[in-house]
This record gives C-alpha cells, sequence and structure tokens, in this order.
C-alpha cells in the first residue's frame, strides 16, 4: 500500500513540474513578438520548443506512473 502511495506522489509531482514548464513556456511566449523585433526569434523559438516538449515529457511520465484503479 505504501508504494502506492509513494508512486503516486511522485508521479503527482513529476505532472506537476511539467505543468510548471508550460507555464513559463507561456511567459517565453508572451515575449515572441519583442524578439521579433530585435531579430532572436529562432532562439525563443528553441526555447519554446524545448520547453514544451519537456513539458510533455515529464507529464506523461508522470502520469505513467500514477497507479490507475481497473474496472
Amino acid at each position: 500500500m505504501a508504494d502506492v502511495q509513494v508512486r503516486q506522489e511522485y508521479g503527482g509531482a513529476l505532472m506537476f513540474i511539467g505543468l510548471a514548464l508550460w507555464v513559463a513556456d507561456l511567459l517565453v511566449l508572451f515575449y515572441l513578438p519583442a524578439s521579433v523585433k530585435i531579430g532572436y526569434h529562432a532562439a525563443f523559438v528553441g526555447i519554446i520548443v524545448v520547453m514544451a516538449i519537456a513539458g510533455l515529457t515529464l507529464v506523461i511520465c508522470g502520469y505513467t506512473r500514477c497507479p490507475h484503479e481497473e474496472d
């Protein structure tokens, strides 16, 4: 029983970190128009893509670590 609870907490923490990365990614997206004006849009797009993939990976890993009830 304790193992299930530890896995659930670990999975929840991974999903929370992944969602936090997505929020930070939205902040980078907010500054994208300014980066286009100064000519650094490629770097910002790269950061956006890397953070989005990292967040998605953490959410998926966290979801698969959470135990699910089977009907």
